[in-house]
Formats: structure tokens, C-alpha cells, sequence
């Protein structure tokens, strides 16, 4: 069967080179569709009913698209004629960003200092710095401590001020918005969204999707504008840009960055160490040639499905080099050996020889690995999911380009006279061959005390991260994010509604006291927390009425009127509404530190909805919302994941082992090292106190989808050793170390070198990432080099008759 299936390629061989031509071609046309996406419900499951309760209570309230710029000035007080003039000049250069509906800051916003300002015939809105020229001295005294202002507009140590930039919305991308929110409400109500439901959602995003693109577009531009027009101020003062628009761009920004530099990093080292392991052009060019054409046709693929990069599928293309490099260096280290040991077979019958040799071993190992990464379907998270579609798509490229379009390339070449392995590597190959015959118990029992040791650290995993700590501490995203979540009350939205089931005597009641009187208690309860920033709600303004009132609180219907005032001229261009009268809900508007030492958000979400109940109100009555609830969501989905994806990894790898190998016996011993490599990969995660995250939960399941094909190598060279010869340990020991150790060792110091690079990365996950899986991959090397050949020796090979 491989001898027709190879004869057969090297026929086809012009066949096969004007498909690939025809599929470069055709694909091409898609590769302007492919799309980077990093918008919040990438990282979510489908129909997740959190998303779609903030989605809700986001339309019911209705904050506005801000983004928030921070001065901090360097040589003069925060409180000055220069900071005054200098925000001034900013907001008259920002207003001019076509999308700019307005620019709040200190000097915008109506400055109350007694109640009296409230009452007859006022113009609050004329009570600005604008309008008045206050002195520095008095818009120090009007701010310092402000209930609503403090940890939007200044910080507490009133040290840096923030302008906060609000964006109008697109009506036709709101309209559609609201119509998916709609359908997909209904989940909140326990009903299942129907297929006309799912389908119709589809149309919706769909149409929606040319309005996204456009608009990714033009946030980048207003982020470059105003990055522009604070330069004019960078003398004497610093500026930081938040906002979660700003934290996505810079997330598409780190994609496009990884996908470019990792990817021209990683041919760059590819093609350097092919020229030092094989000394000759054609080993380097035809493999890159195979390589690219093999990332080529991945992205215009990618691009015809609509399948997007996202921050976890960023590192697609290096993985596509290094995977699709890994199943050629099987091919040419064959074919290399063949060459040496047959001078006179022709081209041809090289090839052949050699995609007989390596054509089933090659396919096995590439369906293992796509195993690896089909597991990922199945881990809950939307973007590991959607990660391991992607990877399964590339596979199956890898598999023809490596398999088809490599050999038949070749076929084109004169045979030539092949260079000789280096022979320290081959000498170092034989001593580990004669240790593991030596001493097979022995070996076995140091390799298992080895990774029960490294395993011991699974106990120490933990999910806590900070998606601040994400990125460099020398990157500009870094310092923008932890100066606003230090300075600005926090990065992270947490909203919590409150339903109220109060009858109102009063329909022209908006505060009553039981409702004031509760929402303090919950607000309080909110605040009583480390990491809890900013905390905004209708008890502000009652904060807000009795400072005015000189301490004294004010009645109900004086503090509707005072809350109708303020919400109709400050309030919804800072921080959305807090009051819906149509369901009678209120919106506490919270946001977390996310810099706060030892935050433990399971215990914070916990503790908070215990205190919620202790303050008078039952599961029905509250819900929790926003970015902080969606990210804790992911966050305790990890372990689960993680245990299902190398369930699902173990069971069906070891369902193919069989039916590759028949027997149990080798299934078994074949699977220990890679479950070994896995164990102890996540072991040393934990003993390094990395915590897992979307990125690091798929190493172990990836890990083991790759180190199992120099597994499959070695165990067919190992079989094949013993049938060609006596049967003997000794044979199928010789024949696995001559025929694949030395493809073995060439791929993964190629794999782990490649992944390493992404040490060098900005986003911390992917430095995780790359190092940890590339340290996987040297594990692998180590058990299938030493533990794997050790099992073999002591329980498949027959002892050699002396």
C-alpha cells in the first residue's frame, strides 16, 4: 500500500505541483479577508449568560464609548492656570475628531458649592470653570473630595486629572446590537435559542461586521490623534490613554506585531539551523519554500472561512513553520540515510524508498497532533475553541504540503551525494542507546522519580491572574493601565444592578428614602473592599446634596430634584445612568483595582454577593455585570477545561496509538512519556507559581499533540528494527536510535528553539506560552530518548542470545 501510495506521488508529481499552484492562487484572492479580532466576546462561550446580562444591563443604562486620557502634570501643581490652559487646548484639539461628541474634565463640569446654586432660576451649567475663570485655589477647594468627581475627574492624592473623551455612537450598529441582544435574552428566561434564533443572529453579526471593521479602523485613527495632540504638553506633563476601545487596539496592535515578528523570527532561525544541521542549500530552500507555501495557503484559508486571529491564535503562524518543518525533517532525515546507504538509487527510487519509510509513520503523526489540538474544542473557552478549529485547519495543510508538495519538489533534483551526520551527535545517540539497554529498570525508576517530583507542583496551580500584569512592565499599555486602575479608581467595570420592589406613593419620586437607605448599605458593602476603586451610584448625589446642605440631609423629593438636574448635565457623559424607572433598577457603577496585591477575584465575587444578602437583598434582587464578572467567569472555567482537554487527549490518543500499533502493550508504553511530559509540564507551572490563563491551559494538550510523533517515529523504527532483524531488544534498539533518534533530536531543538523566541514577546502569556511549551518539547525529548526505549527494551524486545 505506502509503495503504490509513493509511486504514486512521485507520478502525480506534476499534478501535484500545478494544484498547489492552483490553491496558492485561489486562496490568495482571500488572504485581503483575513481579520484580527479582539472584541470581549471572542473570549466567551456561545450563549454565555453573563455576557448577555451585561449586554442587557449596558442597553438599559446606556453608558456611552469614552475613553479616558490622564494628565499628570511634572513641574507645576495639578491645581493651576497651566494645567487649566493646558486642558483646555487639548479638548479644543480632541473636539475636532470627527466622532468627538464631547470632552468632560474639571474645567467643563458644573462646580456646586452650596445648595443655593440648586434652587430658582441658576444656569448650572454655567458654574464652570469655562464660564467663571475660578482661581486655582477655589477649584481646589470645589474638587478636593468631590462625591461624584473624585476617581473620575482627579485622583485622590490630586496629582494628575483625567479628560474624559465620549465617543457618539453608530445608530445602525446600536439598532443591530440591540436586535442580537434581544434574541439573545431569552436564555435569561431558561429558553433555548432556536435555529431560526441562531440564524438570525448570524444575518445580524454579519450585517454588523463591515460596520466593526470600519470602526476598529477609525478608533485606531482617533487613539493616533490624540496620541498626537497630547505631544504638544509631554514637556511638563505626563499623558496616559485608557479605556477598554484603547486596551483592544492595543491587543490587535500585539497580533499583528507577534504574527509578523515571531513569524520572520522564527524562518529567520529555522533557516539557520537547517544550513548548520545539513550544510546544503537545497535543505534549506525547499524546506522553507514548503514552509511558507504552507502559512500562505493557511491565512487565505483562514481568510475564506472567516476564522479570525485572536490573542490566542496570534502565534498561528509559528506554529505553522515549526510544525509543518518538523514533518519534513522526518522526511529529509530518511531520505538523507537512504541516500547514503543506496549511492546508486536515482532520485526517484530515493523518494520512494523514502516516503515508504516515512508516509505512514509521517500521517500518523500529523493525525496525532491535530488531536492535540482538536481537544481544544471541547475546553469551554470560546477562544481556545475557535484556536483549535484553526490549528485542525492548518494540519490538514501542513499534512499535504509536507507530504505531497515537499516530496514532489524533491523529485525535480538530481540525486546527489549526501553529507555525513555529525558524529558527536551520533556518538551521543549510542550512549544513550547503551544506557537504556544497560540499565532499562533503572532509568525507568530515575525518569518516574524525576516527574513525580515535577508533577507534585499540580498541586500548586492556581487561576489568579491580572490581566494588567499581562503585558511588560516597559510597554506603553502597561504603564497607561496600571497608572489610570492606581490613579483613576480602578480598570476593571464592575456594575451591580439593584431591582428595588418597593411600591412608589410617588410617581414623581426617583429617590425614596427606603430606596437611598438601601443603596447605601449595598454601596457600603461594595466599598468595604481592598481592591474596590471608584464606586459611583444615586448615593453619591445624596453625598453630593447633603455637603451642599451643610451636612444636613435633604428630603426625597429635594433629592430628585437635585439628582434630575445633575444626571440631565454631568452624569451621563461621565458615567452612564443609574436609575431605570421602567424597571425600577439601579446601577451601582464599581471598578476594581486591578493592581491590588494578593486580589483573589473568586473570593472577592464570593465575599461581595454575601454581603449583598447581608444588607436585606436575595439572589433576585441583585446581579452582578461587566468586564470584572466576564473575566472571573473565564478564570474559573480554566481548571475544568484543563482536565477536559487532556482527557480527551489521553483517550483518544491512546484509542489511535492502538489502532496504529495493535497491541496494549505498546499503546501503554508508547502514551507514558507523553502523559509524563504533560504531568510534568503543568507541574513545573505550578512550582514557578505562573498562574494558568487562556494562553497556558492549552500548552499541556498542544505539548502532548507534538512530542507524540517522535514517540510514533521512534516506536515504528523500533518495530521495524525488530522485524527486519532477530526480534531483539538490541535490533529494534539500533534501528530507533540510528533511523530516528537523529530526526528526533533535530526537531525538537528546531521546535523548542522556534518557540522559544516568544520570550521576547510584549504579552506575557505568549512569553509563557513559547517557553513553556518549547521546555515541553525538550521534556519529550528527554523521556523518548531515555524512558521511552528503556519500557521498550525491558518489555517488547527479546533479550539477545549470546
Amino acid at each position: 500500500m505506502a509503495s503504490k501510495l509513493a509511486a504514486g506521488i512521485i507520478s502525480a508529481r506534476w499534478g501535484i505541483l500545478v494544484f498547489f499552484i492552483a490553491a496558492l492562487a485561489w486562496l490568495g484572492l482571500h488572504i485581503s479577508q483575513f481579520r484580527i479580532d479582539a472584541s470581549a466576546d471572542t473570549l466567551l462561550v456561545k450563549d454565555n449568560k453573563l455576557y448577555i446580562q451585561t449586554q442587557v444591563a449596558d442597553q438599559t443604562f446606556a453608558p456611552q464609548e469614552f475613553i479616558l486620557l490622564a494628565y499628570e502634570p511634572v513641574s507645576h501643581d495639578l491645581f493651576s492656570r497651566q494645567t487649566f490652559d493646558d486642558i483646555a487646548a487639548l479638548s479644543a484639539e480632541i473636539m475636532k475628531i470627527d466622532r468627538v461628541e464631547a470632552v468632560t474634565s474639571i474645567i467643563t463640569v458644573p462646580l456646586i458649592n452650596d445648595a443655593g446654586a440648586l434652587t430658582g432660576d441658576t444656569d448650572v451649567a454655567s458654574l464652570s470653570w469655562e464660564k467663571q475663570q475660578y482661581a486655582p485655589a477655589q477649584m481646589k477647594s470645589m474638587i478636593s473630595g468631590h462625591p461624584i468627581f473624585t476617581d473620575l475627574l482627579v485622583n485622590r492624592q490630586e496629582t494628575a486629572t483625567g479628560i474624559q473623551i465620549v465617543f457618539k455612537d453608530n445608530p445602525e450598529l446600536a439598532e443591530i446590537d440591540k436586535e442580537i441582544t434581544a434574541i439573545q435574552a431569552k436564555v435569561l428566561d431558561g429558553e433555548s435559542l432556536s435555529d431560526a434564533d441562531n440564524k438570525k443572529i448570524e444575518a445580524l453579526k454579519a450585517k454588523a461586521d463591515p460596520i466593526r471593521q470600519q470602526l476598529t479602523a477609525q478608533r485606531k485613527a482617533e487613539i493616533e490623534q490624540i496620541e498626537q495632540i497630547t505631544q504638544s504638553v509631554s514637556d511638563r506633563a505626563n499623558t496616559y490613554l485608557g479605556g477598554a476601545y484603547v486596551v483592544g487596539q492595543h491587543l490587535i496592535d500585539i497580533i499583528k506585531s507577534d504574527l509578523v515578528n515571531f513569524g520572520t523570527a522564527i524562518a529567520a532561525v529555522i533557516v539557520l539551523l537547517l544550513a548548520l544541521l545539513y550544510r546544503s542549500f537545497k535543505w534549506v530552500f525547499f524546506p522553507l519554500l514548503s514552509c511558507a507555501v504552507s502559512v500562505f495557503l493557511t491565512m487565505g484559508l483562514f481568510g475564506l472561512l472567516d476564522l479570525r486571529t485572536t490573542v490566542i491564535s496570534a502565534n498561528f503562524v509559528a506554529l505553522q513553520l515549526i510544525l509543518t518543518l518538523a514533518v519534513m525533517i522526518h522526511v529529509i532525515g530518511s531520505y538523507r540515510e537512504i541516500s547514503r546507504d543506496n549511492p546508486a538509487y536515482s532520485q526517484r527510487q530515493r523518494i520512494i524508498a523514502t516516503l515508504e519509510d516515512k508516509l505512514s509513520p509521517c500521517f500518523y503523526a500529523t493525525l496525532t497532533t491535530s488531536v492535540g489540538f482538536g481537544a481544544l474544542i471541547f475546553s469551554g473557552l470560546q477562544p481556545v475553541v475557535a484556536f483549535g478549529w484553526m490549528m485542525l485547519a492548518s494540519m490538514l495543510i501542513t499534512m499535504a504540503v509536507s507530504l505531497l508538495l515537499f516530496p514532489a519538489l524533491l523529485s525535480f533534483l538530481p540525486a546527489c551525494k549526501e553529507t555525513k551526520e555529525y558524529g558527536f551527535i551520533k556518538a551521543l545517540l549510542e550512549r544513550l542507546r547503551g544506557l537504556s539497554m544497560r540499565a532499562p529498570l533503572a532509568v525507568s525508576g530515575f525518569v518516574l522519580i524525576v516527574f513525580a517530583v515535577m508533577a507534585a507542583g499540580i498541586t500548586r496551580l492556581n487561576v489568579e491572574n491580572s490581566f494588567i500584569n499581562y503585558f511588560d512592565k516597559d510597554t506603553q499599555i502597561y504603564k497607561e493601565l496600571a497608572f489610570i486602575d492606581r490613579e483613576f479608581g480602578g480598570s476593571t467595570a464592575l456594575d451591580v444592578i439593584i431591582t428595588l420592589d418597593e411600591q412608589n406613593a410617588s410617581k414623581e419620586l426617583v429617590l425614596t428614602a427606603d430606596s437611598v437607605a438601601q443603596l447605601q448599605l449595598a454601596q457600603a458593602a461594595i466599598k468595604a473592599f481592598d481592591a474596590t476603586g471608584s464606586v459611583t451610584s444615586v448615593v453619591n448625589f445624596t453625598e453630593l446634596a447633603k455637603q451642599l446642605n451643610g451636612g444636613k440631609p435633604l428630603t426625597e423629593y429635594e433629592l430628585t430634584s437635585i439628582y434630575r438636574l445633575l444626571d440631565e448635565k454631568v452624569v451621563n457623559q461621565l458615567v452612564g445612568a443609574y436609575f431605570s424607572a421602567e424597571d425600577n433598577a439601579f446601577r451601582i457603577s464599581t471598578r476594581i483595582q486591578d493592581t491590588t496585591e494578593g486580589l483573589n477575584r473568586q473570593l472577592f465575587m464570593t465575599q461581595l454577593q454575601s454581603d449583598l444578602k447581608a444588607t436585606g437583598l436575595d439572589d433576585s434582587q441583585y446581579e452582578l455585570t461587566n468586564l470584572f464578572v466576564l473575566y472571573q467567569d473565564i478564570l474559573s472555567r480554566l481548571f475544568d477545561s484543563q482536565i477536559k482537554t487532556l482527557g480527551i487527549v489521553y483517550a483518544v490518543l491512546a484509542l489511535v496509538l492502538f489502532a496504529i500499533f495493535r497491541s496494549l502493550k505498546v499503546t501503554l508504553i508508547a502514551l507514558l512519556p507523553n502523559i509524563l511530559t504533560t504531568l510534568g509540564i503543568l507541574g513545573i507551572i505550578g512550582w514557578s507559581g505562573i498562574s494558568l490563563d487562556i494562553m497556558t491551559i492549552t500548552i499541556a494538550a498542544i505539548a502532548m499533540g507534538i512530542a507524540v510523533d517522535d514517540t510514533i517515529h521512534f516506536l515504528h523504527s523500533y518495530l521495524s528494527g525488530m522485524k527486519q532483524g532477530d526480534g531483539s531488544a538490541d535490533a529494534g534498539s539500533r534501528s530507533a536510535f540510528g533511523h530516528s533518534g537523529l530526526a528526533i533530536l533535530f526537531t525538537s531543538t528546531i521546535i523548542a528553539t522556534g518557540f522559544s523566541l516568544f520570550g521576547f514577546s510584549d504579552f506575557l502569556p505568549s512569553v509563557y506560552f513559547g517557553l513553556l511549551t518549547a521546555l515541553a518539547m525538550l521534556l519529550a525529548l528527554f523521556t523518548d530518548l531515555s524512558l521511552l526505549p528503556a519500557l521498550l527494551n525491558r518489555f517488547v524486545g527479546k533479550k539477545s542470545s549470546r
